[in-house]
């Protein structure tokens, strides 16, 4: 779980590009966070299976 400062801090913008943290905007989790959706691995999984994701369903083969 991250604090306020961490969500604060990666409010700003940064002095450098490379710098950018990106962050789920749900949980706050710094890894595994999918630049398309904005939202890390876990909450995508948890979103696509109750089906709030349009398009995405969970794959078979």
């Amino acid at each position: 779980m991250t604090t306020k400062a961490q969500m604060a801090k990666t409010a700003r913008t940064p002095k450098f590009s490379s710098r950018i943290v990106r962050r789920c905007e749900l949980t706050g989790r710094a890894r595994g966070v999918y630049r398309k959706f904005r939202i890390s691995r876990i909450m995508l999984r948890k979103l696509a299976l109750e089906g709030k994701i349009p398009g995405m369903r969970k794959s078979s083969w």
